[in-house]
Protein backbone atom coordinates (compact mmCIF):
# COMPACT_ATOMS: atom_id res chain seq x y z
CA UNK A 1 0.00 0.00 0.00
CA UNK A 2 3.08 2.61 1.03
CA UNK A 3 5.56 1.09 -1.70
CA UNK A 4 6.23 4.66 -2.97
CA UNK A 5 7.79 5.19 0.72
CA UNK A 6 10.05 2.75 1.10
CA UNK A 7 12.79 5.54 1.46
CA UNK A 8 11.04 6.14 4.69
CA UNK A 9 10.60 4.26 7.72
CA UNK A 10 7.28 3.76 8.42
CA UNK A 11 6.79 4.13 11.94
CA UNK A 12 2.33 4.61 12.31
CA UNK A 13 -0.16 4.59 10.29
CA UNK A 14 -3.99 6.51 11.55
CA UNK A 15 -7.47 6.29 10.87
CA UNK A 16 -8.81 10.00 10.99
CA UNK A 17 -11.83 8.93 9.27
CA UNK A 18 -11.90 11.54 6.38
CA UNK A 19 -8.08 10.74 5.76
CA UNK A 20 -5.41 8.42 6.38
CA UNK A 21 -1.95 10.08 8.74
CA UNK A 22 1.11 8.24 7.65
CA UNK A 23 4.02 9.05 10.55
CA UNK A 24 7.48 7.92 8.97
CA UNK A 25 11.19 9.43 9.68
CA UNK A 26 14.21 9.20 7.29
CA UNK A 27 16.51 6.30 7.12
CA UNK A 28 20.36 6.87 9.49
CA UNK A 29 22.39 6.46 6.68
CA UNK A 30 25.27 8.69 5.44
CA UNK A 31 24.52 11.67 3.56
CA UNK A 32 27.08 13.94 1.16
CA UNK A 33 26.93 17.38 2.27
CA UNK A 34 25.41 19.69 -0.91
CA UNK A 35 28.23 21.80 -0.39
CA UNK A 36 31.81 19.61 -0.56
CA UNK A 37 30.37 16.26 -1.26
CA UNK A 38 31.98 15.08 2.17
CA UNK A 39 29.13 12.56 3.50
CA UNK A 40 27.78 12.25 7.08
CA UNK A 41 25.35 10.91 9.77
CA UNK A 42 25.93 13.44 12.76
CA UNK A 43 22.74 14.26 13.49
CA UNK A 44 22.36 18.46 14.69
CA UNK A 45 18.73 18.20 15.06
CA UNK A 46 15.46 17.28 13.60
CA UNK A 47 12.94 18.80 10.93
CA UNK A 48 9.17 18.14 10.55
CA UNK A 49 7.67 17.86 7.10
CA UNK A 50 3.84 17.56 6.37
CA UNK A 51 3.37 16.74 2.89
CA UNK A 52 0.57 14.99 0.92
CA UNK A 53 0.35 11.68 -0.61
CA UNK A 54 -1.61 9.78 -2.97
CA UNK A 55 -4.76 8.15 -1.77
CA UNK A 56 -5.51 5.16 -0.33
CA UNK A 57 -9.26 3.81 -0.45
CA UNK A 58 -10.12 7.58 -2.12
CA UNK A 59 -9.32 9.01 0.81
CA UNK A 60 -6.55 11.66 1.23
CA UNK A 61 -3.33 10.80 2.69
CA UNK A 62 -1.21 13.01 5.06
CA UNK A 63 2.15 12.40 5.65
CA UNK A 64 4.26 13.50 8.74
CA UNK A 65 7.66 12.85 8.05
CA UNK A 66 10.88 13.78 10.32
CA UNK A 67 14.16 14.23 8.49
CA UNK A 68 17.60 15.03 9.73
CA UNK A 69 19.45 18.29 10.01
CA UNK A 70 23.19 17.26 9.75
CA UNK A 71 26.12 18.82 10.65
CA UNK A 72 29.25 18.94 8.05
CA UNK A 73 32.47 16.44 9.16
CA UNK A 74 34.54 18.75 7.13
CA UNK A 75 35.76 21.83 9.29
CA UNK A 76 36.77 24.10 6.63
CA UNK A 77 32.91 23.50 4.85
CA UNK A 78 31.52 26.87 4.64
CA UNK A 79 27.93 25.22 5.75
CA UNK A 80 28.12 23.67 8.56
CA UNK A 81 24.58 22.08 8.89
CA UNK A 82 22.41 20.97 6.09
CA UNK A 83 19.16 19.27 6.05
CA UNK A 84 18.90 15.78 3.76
CA UNK A 85 16.48 16.04 1.17
CA UNK A 86 14.44 12.77 -0.07
CA UNK A 87 14.92 12.90 -3.86
CA UNK A 88 12.40 10.59 -5.65
CA UNK A 89 10.12 11.36 -2.99
CA UNK A 90 9.94 14.90 -1.87
CA UNK A 91 10.79 18.17 -3.27
CA UNK A 92 12.41 21.04 -1.28
CA UNK A 93 9.45 23.40 -0.77
CA UNK A 94 7.15 21.24 -1.54
CA UNK A 95 3.57 20.77 0.20
CA UNK A 96 3.02 17.11 -1.96
CA UNK A 97 4.87 14.06 -2.51
CA UNK A 98 6.56 13.44 -6.12
CA UNK A 99 4.29 10.79 -6.92
CA UNK A 100 1.51 12.75 -6.45
CA UNK A 101 1.98 16.08 -7.86
CA UNK A 102 3.16 13.76 -11.46
CA UNK A 103 -0.56 12.04 -11.10
CA UNK A 104 -1.98 15.74 -10.40
CA UNK A 105 0.18 17.35 -13.52
CA UNK A 106 -1.51 14.11 -16.04
CA UNK A 107 -4.78 15.01 -15.27
CA UNK A 108 -3.92 18.58 -15.54
CA UNK A 109 -2.19 17.96 -18.75
CA UNK A 110 -6.09 16.69 -20.28
CA UNK A 111 -7.99 18.26 -18.80
CA UNK A 112 -7.00 21.79 -17.70
CA UNK A 113 -7.63 23.40 -14.49
CA UNK A 114 -10.94 23.70 -13.69
CA UNK A 115 -12.43 20.28 -14.72
CA UNK A 116 -9.21 18.72 -13.56
CA UNK A 117 -9.62 20.05 -10.23
CA UNK A 118 -13.11 18.48 -10.22
CA UNK A 119 -11.68 14.68 -11.15
CA UNK A 120 -8.98 14.80 -9.01
CA UNK A 121 -11.26 15.39 -5.86
CA UNK A 122 -13.67 12.41 -6.40
CA UNK A 123 -10.03 10.75 -7.02
CA UNK A 124 -9.34 11.89 -3.15
CA UNK A 125 -6.78 14.36 -4.21
CA UNK A 126 -8.12 18.05 -3.50
CA UNK A 127 -6.77 20.96 -5.25
CA UNK A 128 -7.43 24.07 -6.46
CA UNK A 129 -7.33 24.84 -10.80
CA UNK A 130 -4.78 26.86 -10.06
CA UNK A 131 -2.81 24.17 -8.21
CA UNK A 132 -3.52 21.76 -10.83
CA UNK A 133 -1.90 24.29 -13.44
CA UNK A 134 1.13 24.62 -11.42
CA UNK A 135 1.36 20.57 -10.92
CA UNK A 136 1.69 20.67 -14.77
CA UNK A 137 4.18 23.09 -15.30
CA UNK A 138 6.76 21.03 -12.75
CA UNK A 139 6.85 17.94 -14.80
CA UNK A 140 9.60 18.36 -16.57
CA UNK A 141 9.90 18.23 -21.06
CA UNK A 142 10.86 15.82 -22.75
CA UNK A 143 14.82 16.22 -24.03
CA UNK A 144 14.40 15.79 -27.85
CA UNK A 145 17.60 15.45 -29.88
CA UNK A 146 18.18 18.01 -32.77
CA UNK A 147 16.07 16.67 -35.81
CA UNK A 148 17.73 16.04 -39.19
CA UNK A 149 14.57 17.27 -41.08
CA UNK A 150 12.95 20.20 -38.78
CA UNK A 151 9.19 21.35 -40.19
CA UNK A 152 8.24 25.33 -38.86
CA UNK A 153 5.05 26.97 -38.84
CA UNK A 154 3.26 29.07 -36.97
CA UNK A 155 -0.07 29.42 -35.15
CA UNK A 156 -1.97 32.04 -33.37
CA UNK A 157 -2.29 32.93 -29.91
CA UNK A 158 -4.55 35.68 -30.52
CA UNK A 159 -5.60 35.51 -33.96
CA UNK A 160 -4.87 38.57 -36.01
CA UNK A 161 -2.52 39.66 -33.30
CA UNK A 162 -0.58 37.27 -31.73
CA UNK A 163 1.45 34.01 -33.05
CA UNK A 164 3.87 31.36 -31.88
CA UNK A 165 6.24 29.06 -33.85
CA UNK A 166 5.93 25.54 -33.54
CA UNK A 167 8.82 23.01 -34.22
CA UNK A 168 8.77 19.38 -35.23
CA UNK A 169 10.70 16.72 -36.48
CA UNK A 170 9.22 16.03 -39.63
CA UNK A 171 10.13 12.46 -40.20
CA UNK A 172 9.32 11.36 -36.69
CA UNK A 173 6.58 13.68 -36.10
CA UNK A 174 7.77 14.29 -32.63
CA UNK A 175 7.51 17.60 -31.19
CA UNK A 176 10.79 19.76 -30.34
CA UNK A 177 9.52 23.31 -29.53
CA UNK A 178 7.77 26.07 -29.57
CA UNK A 179 8.60 29.55 -29.79
CA UNK A 180 6.99 32.27 -28.22
CA UNK A 181 6.68 34.45 -31.32
CA UNK A 182 7.64 34.24 -35.52
CA UNK A 183 10.12 36.35 -35.52
CA UNK A 184 12.98 35.19 -37.88
CA UNK A 185 16.29 36.34 -35.62
CA UNK A 186 14.29 33.89 -32.43
CA UNK A 187 14.02 30.90 -35.07
CA UNK A 188 17.58 32.06 -36.01
CA UNK A 189 19.06 32.21 -32.56
CA UNK A 190 17.29 28.66 -31.86
CA UNK A 191 18.53 27.09 -35.33
CA UNK A 192 22.36 28.42 -33.56
CA UNK A 193 21.90 26.59 -30.69
CA UNK A 194 20.63 23.27 -32.03
CA UNK A 195 23.24 22.59 -35.03
CA UNK A 196 22.67 19.01 -37.07
CA UNK A 197 19.58 20.59 -39.28
CA UNK A 198 19.63 19.84 -42.57
CA UNK A 199 16.23 20.09 -44.16
CA UNK A 200 14.02 23.07 -43.11
CA UNK A 201 9.98 22.51 -44.07
CA UNK A 202 7.99 25.45 -44.09
CA UNK A 203 5.75 27.39 -45.85
CA UNK A 204 5.66 30.48 -47.60
CA UNK A 205 6.65 32.53 -44.77
CA UNK A 206 9.40 35.02 -45.77
CA UNK A 207 10.73 35.84 -42.62
CA UNK A 208 11.33 31.70 -41.66
CA UNK A 209 13.06 31.65 -45.15
CA UNK A 210 15.74 34.79 -43.57
CA UNK A 211 15.78 32.92 -40.33
CA UNK A 212 17.46 29.12 -42.64
CA UNK A 213 19.40 31.52 -44.22
CA UNK A 214 21.12 33.60 -41.88
CA UNK A 215 21.91 30.39 -39.47
CA UNK A 216 22.11 27.61 -42.09
CA UNK A 217 23.08 28.59 -45.33
CA UNK A 218 23.66 24.84 -46.45
CA UNK A 219 20.44 23.51 -45.52
CA UNK A 220 17.62 22.81 -48.09
CA UNK A 221 14.23 24.72 -47.68
CA UNK A 222 11.38 23.17 -48.67
CA UNK A 223 8.06 24.43 -49.28
CA UNK A 224 4.94 23.18 -48.41
CA UNK A 225 2.90 21.25 -51.23
CA UNK A 226 -0.58 22.41 -49.30
CA UNK A 227 0.20 26.17 -49.25
CA UNK A 228 1.53 26.40 -52.88
CA UNK A 229 -1.50 24.83 -54.58
CA UNK A 230 -3.78 26.60 -52.27
CA UNK A 231 -2.00 29.69 -53.33
CA UNK A 232 -2.66 28.52 -57.15
CA UNK A 233 -6.19 27.67 -55.96
CA UNK A 234 -6.79 31.55 -54.97
CA UNK A 235 -5.14 32.99 -58.20
CA UNK A 236 -6.99 30.66 -59.92
CA UNK A 237 -10.40 31.48 -58.21
CA UNK A 238 -9.88 35.62 -59.21
CA UNK A 239 -9.34 34.39 -62.70
CA UNK A 240 -12.81 32.52 -62.94
CA UNK A 241 -14.49 35.68 -61.34
CA UNK A 242 -13.12 38.18 -63.82
CA UNK A 243 -13.96 36.35 -66.75
CA UNK A 244 -17.19 35.85 -65.48
CA UNK A 245 -18.83 37.88 -68.07
CA UNK A 246 -17.58 35.42 -70.37
CA UNK A 247 -18.85 32.25 -69.47
CA UNK A 248 -21.81 32.92 -67.60
CA UNK A 249 -23.79 33.03 -70.76
CA UNK A 250 -22.95 28.74 -71.23
CA UNK A 251 -24.42 28.49 -67.70
CA UNK A 252 -28.05 29.83 -68.09
CA UNK A 253 -27.31 33.51 -66.32
CA UNK A 254 -28.94 36.28 -67.10
CA UNK A 255 -27.09 38.96 -69.21
CA UNK A 256 -25.20 41.64 -67.80
CA UNK A 257 -26.51 44.83 -68.72
CA UNK A 258 -26.84 47.05 -65.69
CA UNK A 259 -23.96 49.38 -64.24
CA UNK A 260 -22.00 48.46 -67.79
CA UNK A 261 -22.10 52.55 -69.37
CA UNK A 262 -20.23 53.61 -65.59
CA UNK A 263 -17.80 50.20 -66.04
CA UNK A 264 -16.78 51.21 -69.49
CA UNK A 265 -16.28 54.55 -68.89
CA UNK A 266 -14.62 54.15 -65.93
CA UNK A 267 -11.88 51.61 -67.77
CA UNK A 268 -11.70 54.05 -70.59
CA UNK A 269 -10.61 57.40 -68.38
CA UNK A 270 -8.48 54.81 -66.19
CA UNK A 271 -6.43 53.44 -69.35
CA UNK A 272 -6.48 57.13 -71.46
CA UNK A 273 -4.74 58.43 -68.43
CA UNK A 274 -2.25 55.47 -68.41
CA UNK A 275 -1.54 55.45 -72.32
CA UNK A 276 -0.47 59.54 -71.57
CA UNK A 277 1.99 58.42 -69.14
CA UNK A 278 -0.15 59.40 -65.77
CA UNK A 279 0.86 57.09 -62.88
CA UNK A 280 -1.65 55.12 -60.41
CA UNK A 281 -1.18 57.64 -57.54
CA UNK A 282 -2.26 60.03 -59.97
CA UNK A 283 -5.33 58.85 -61.79
CA UNK A 284 -6.98 57.60 -58.47
CA UNK A 285 -6.60 61.45 -57.17
CA UNK A 286 -7.60 62.57 -60.50
CA UNK A 287 -10.65 60.16 -60.81
CA UNK A 288 -11.35 60.18 -56.88
CA UNK A 289 -11.24 56.47 -56.90
CA UNK A 290 -9.21 54.04 -54.52
CA UNK A 291 -6.08 53.21 -55.71
CA UNK A 292 -6.65 49.76 -55.29
CA UNK A 293 -9.90 50.08 -57.62
CA UNK A 294 -7.31 52.09 -60.42
CA UNK A 295 -5.11 48.88 -59.79
CA UNK A 296 -7.91 46.82 -60.60
CA UNK A 297 -8.87 48.39 -63.83
CA UNK A 298 -5.25 49.37 -65.57
CA UNK A 299 -4.45 45.38 -64.85
CA UNK A 300 -7.79 44.15 -67.39
CA UNK A 301 -7.19 44.69 -70.87
CA UNK A 302 -10.76 44.25 -71.72
CA UNK A 303 -13.74 46.10 -70.09
CA UNK A 304 -15.52 43.03 -70.22
CA UNK A 305 -13.68 41.21 -67.52
CA UNK A 306 -14.67 43.83 -65.08
CA UNK A 307 -18.33 42.48 -65.46
CA UNK A 308 -19.35 40.04 -62.72
CA UNK A 309 -22.11 37.21 -63.12
CA UNK A 310 -25.04 37.99 -61.19
CA UNK A 311 -25.35 35.56 -57.87
CA UNK A 312 -28.84 35.22 -56.63
CA UNK A 313 -29.78 33.18 -53.38
CA UNK A 314 -33.10 30.49 -53.87
CA UNK A 315 -36.17 32.07 -52.58
CA UNK A 316 -39.54 31.36 -52.44
CA UNK A 317 -40.34 32.68 -55.52
CA UNK A 318 -38.76 30.12 -57.63
CA UNK A 319 -41.02 27.51 -57.58
CA UNK A 320 -43.48 29.69 -59.29
CA UNK A 321 -40.61 31.42 -61.99
CA UNK A 322 -42.52 29.50 -65.25
CA UNK A 323 -46.04 30.93 -64.15
CA UNK A 324 -44.92 34.61 -63.38
CA UNK A 325 -42.96 34.09 -66.89
CA UNK A 326 -45.89 32.84 -68.60
CA UNK A 327 -48.26 35.65 -67.03
CA UNK A 328 -46.10 38.43 -67.85
CA UNK A 329 -46.30 37.11 -71.43
CA UNK A 330 -49.47 36.82 -71.78
CA UNK A 331 -50.17 40.34 -69.91
CA UNK A 332 -47.50 42.34 -69.77
CA UNK A 333 -49.37 45.17 -67.66
CA UNK A 334 -50.39 42.54 -65.08
CA UNK A 335 -50.32 44.31 -61.66
CA UNK A 336 -47.92 42.59 -59.29
CA UNK A 337 -50.77 42.43 -56.44
CA UNK A 338 -52.70 39.95 -59.22
CA UNK A 339 -49.79 37.96 -59.46
CA UNK A 340 -49.14 37.85 -56.03
CA UNK A 341 -53.25 36.55 -55.28
CA UNK A 342 -52.60 34.20 -58.06
CA UNK A 343 -49.36 32.53 -56.84
CA UNK A 344 -50.59 32.16 -53.59
CA UNK A 345 -53.63 30.47 -54.38
CA UNK A 346 -50.61 27.82 -55.90
CA UNK A 347 -49.10 27.61 -52.71
CA UNK A 348 -46.73 30.74 -52.25
CA UNK A 349 -46.29 31.53 -48.37
CA UNK A 350 -43.26 34.79 -48.44
CA UNK A 351 -44.19 38.30 -48.81
CA UNK A 352 -45.47 40.93 -51.39
CA UNK A 353 -41.78 42.92 -50.73
CA UNK A 354 -40.32 39.30 -51.66
CA UNK A 355 -42.27 39.09 -55.12
CA UNK A 356 -41.57 43.11 -55.95
CA UNK A 357 -37.59 42.63 -55.55
CA UNK A 358 -37.86 39.57 -57.60
CA UNK A 359 -39.81 41.14 -60.44
CA UNK A 360 -37.46 44.10 -59.97
CA UNK A 361 -34.27 42.38 -60.12
CA UNK A 362 -35.57 40.90 -63.52
CA UNK A 363 -35.22 37.33 -62.51
CA UNK A 364 -39.08 36.44 -63.98
CA UNK A 365 -37.79 36.98 -67.62
CA UNK A 366 -34.07 35.61 -66.88
CA UNK A 367 -32.55 32.51 -65.63
CA UNK A 368 -31.31 32.53 -61.92
CA UNK A 369 -26.99 32.07 -62.22
CA UNK A 370 -26.92 28.58 -62.58
CA UNK A 371 -23.07 28.05 -62.06
CA UNK A 372 -21.37 30.75 -59.77
CA UNK A 373 -17.82 31.97 -60.35
CA UNK A 374 -17.19 29.96 -56.59
CA UNK A 375 -18.76 26.69 -57.90
CA UNK A 376 -17.39 26.98 -61.22
CA UNK A 377 -13.58 27.24 -59.79
CA UNK A 378 -14.07 24.30 -57.17
CA UNK A 379 -15.16 22.27 -60.33
CA UNK A 380 -12.04 22.88 -62.12
CA UNK A 381 -9.81 22.96 -59.32
CA UNK A 382 -11.00 19.57 -58.16
CA UNK A 383 -9.85 15.89 -59.13
CA UNK A 384 -11.28 15.05 -62.19
CA UNK A 385 -11.95 11.14 -61.00
CA UNK A 386 -14.26 12.42 -58.57
CA UNK A 387 -16.11 14.73 -60.73
CA UNK A 388 -19.79 13.17 -62.17
CA UNK A 389 -20.47 13.27 -66.19
CA UNK A 390 -23.03 16.07 -65.61
CA UNK A 391 -20.04 17.78 -63.80
CA UNK A 392 -18.12 17.11 -66.24
CA UNK A 393 -20.31 18.58 -68.94
CA UNK A 394 -21.03 21.75 -67.56
CA UNK A 395 -16.93 22.18 -66.96
CA UNK A 396 -16.49 21.78 -70.86
CA UNK A 397 -19.24 23.95 -71.60
CA UNK A 398 -18.53 26.68 -69.40
CA UNK A 399 -14.49 26.58 -70.10
CA UNK A 400 -15.41 26.34 -73.99
CA UNK A 401 -17.49 29.68 -73.77
CA UNK A 402 -14.05 31.76 -72.96
CA UNK A 403 -10.53 31.23 -74.57
CA UNK A 404 -9.07 32.68 -71.52
CA UNK A 405 -10.68 29.68 -69.14
CA UNK A 406 -9.51 26.75 -71.75
CA UNK A 407 -6.10 28.17 -71.12
CA UNK A 408 -6.90 28.44 -67.52
CA UNK A 409 -7.80 24.97 -67.39
CA UNK A 410 -4.77 23.35 -69.11
CA UNK A 411 -2.64 25.15 -66.67
CA UNK A 412 -4.54 23.95 -63.58
CA UNK A 413 -4.24 20.15 -64.58
CA UNK A 414 -0.46 20.96 -66.19
CA UNK A 415 -0.58 22.67 -62.36
CA UNK A 416 -1.84 18.93 -60.65
CA UNK A 417 0.62 16.80 -62.27
CA UNK A 418 3.55 18.92 -60.70
CA UNK A 419 2.35 18.14 -57.29
CA UNK A 420 3.15 14.32 -57.50
CA UNK A 421 6.84 14.69 -56.59
CA UNK A 422 9.12 13.55 -59.37
CA UNK A 423 12.80 14.60 -59.68
CA UNK A 424 11.70 15.97 -63.85
CA UNK A 425 9.57 18.84 -61.88
CA UNK A 426 12.31 20.88 -61.86
CA UNK A 427 12.23 21.22 -65.49
CA UNK A 428 8.47 20.93 -65.90
CA UNK A 429 7.70 23.90 -63.82
CA UNK A 430 9.91 26.06 -65.81
CA UNK A 431 8.03 25.30 -68.52
CA UNK A 432 4.72 25.59 -66.87
CA UNK A 433 5.86 28.95 -66.24
CA UNK A 434 6.63 30.18 -69.40
CA UNK A 435 3.89 28.87 -70.80
CA UNK A 436 1.44 30.53 -68.05
CA UNK A 437 2.98 34.20 -68.63
CA UNK A 438 2.01 33.84 -72.47
CA UNK A 439 -1.69 33.87 -71.24
CA UNK A 440 -3.76 37.13 -70.47
CA UNK A 441 -4.45 35.58 -66.92
CA UNK A 442 -2.99 38.68 -64.77
CA UNK A 443 -3.52 37.40 -61.20
CA UNK A 444 -1.91 34.02 -62.80
CA UNK A 445 1.16 36.24 -63.35
CA UNK A 446 0.69 37.72 -59.92
CA UNK A 447 1.06 33.72 -58.23
CA UNK A 448 4.34 33.25 -60.49
CA UNK A 449 5.73 36.49 -59.40
CA UNK A 450 5.14 34.84 -55.84
CA UNK A 451 7.17 30.97 -56.91
CA UNK A 452 10.45 33.33 -58.40
CA UNK A 453 10.78 34.55 -54.85
CA UNK A 454 10.82 31.06 -53.62
CA UNK A 455 11.97 29.15 -56.51
CA UNK A 456 14.62 27.00 -54.28
CA UNK A 457 12.25 25.85 -51.92
CA UNK A 458 9.24 25.61 -54.49
CA UNK A 459 11.45 23.07 -56.48
CA UNK A 460 12.45 21.52 -53.47
CA UNK A 461 8.70 20.42 -52.69
CA UNK A 462 7.99 19.39 -56.06
CA UNK A 463 11.08 17.34 -56.53
CA UNK A 464 11.43 15.39 -52.65
CA UNK A 465 8.98 13.85 -50.27
CA UNK A 466 10.12 15.78 -47.42
CA UNK A 467 6.60 18.15 -46.26
CA UNK A 468 5.29 20.06 -43.82
CA UNK A 469 1.96 18.36 -43.50
CA UNK A 470 3.10 16.66 -39.77
CA UNK A 471 3.16 20.15 -38.95
CA UNK A 472 -0.09 21.28 -39.74
CA UNK A 473 -1.63 18.19 -38.00
CA UNK A 474 0.69 19.27 -34.85
CA UNK A 475 -1.27 22.74 -35.19
CA UNK A 476 -4.88 21.29 -35.63
CA UNK A 477 -4.12 19.77 -31.99
CA UNK A 478 -2.91 22.60 -30.89
CA UNK A 479 -6.35 24.48 -31.85
CA UNK A 480 -8.03 21.85 -29.51
CA UNK A 481 -5.52 22.61 -26.60
CA UNK A 482 -6.72 26.30 -26.72
CA UNK A 483 -10.02 25.58 -26.89
CA UNK A 484 -9.74 23.77 -23.67
CA UNK A 485 -8.97 27.07 -21.88
CA UNK A 486 -5.09 26.53 -22.34
CA UNK A 487 -4.54 29.18 -23.95
CA UNK A 488 -6.05 31.60 -21.42
CA UNK A 489 -3.35 29.90 -18.65
CA UNK A 490 -0.42 31.75 -20.75
CA UNK A 491 2.02 30.84 -23.25
CA UNK A 492 4.14 29.02 -20.73
CA UNK A 493 1.67 25.85 -20.06
CA UNK A 494 0.54 26.45 -23.65
CA UNK A 495 3.88 25.11 -24.60
CA UNK A 496 3.98 22.94 -21.67
CA UNK A 497 0.87 20.70 -22.92
CA UNK A 498 1.71 20.73 -26.96
CA UNK A 499 5.42 19.07 -26.17
CA UNK A 500 3.58 16.62 -23.51
CA UNK A 501 0.84 15.98 -25.36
Amino acid sequence: MFSGLSGLVIEDVTDEGELIRVRACSRRVPVPCPECAVETAHVHGWCERTVADVPVDGRPVVLDVRVRRLACRDWRCPRRTFREQLSGLLERYQRRTVRLTAQVGAVARDLAGRAGARLLSVLGMPVSRHTALRALLRIPLPVVATPRVLGVDDFSLRRSRTYATILIDAETRRRVDVLPDRRSDTLAAWLREHPGVRVVCRDGAAGYADAVHQALPDALQVGDRWHIWHNFAQAAGKEVAVHSGCWASASRVRRLEGGKTTTLARWQQVHDLLDAGVGLLECARRLNLALNTVKRYARVDKPEQMRRAPQYRPTLVDPYQEYLRKRRAEEPAVPVLQLLREIRERGYTGSQNLLYRYITQGRVEDDRPGLSPRRLARLLLARPDNLKPDQHELLAKTTGACPEMSALAALVRAFARLLVPATDNADRLQEWISTAEKVNLPNLHSFIRGLRLDLDAVRAALTSDYHNGGTEGVNTKTKLIKRQMYGRAGFHLLRHRILLG
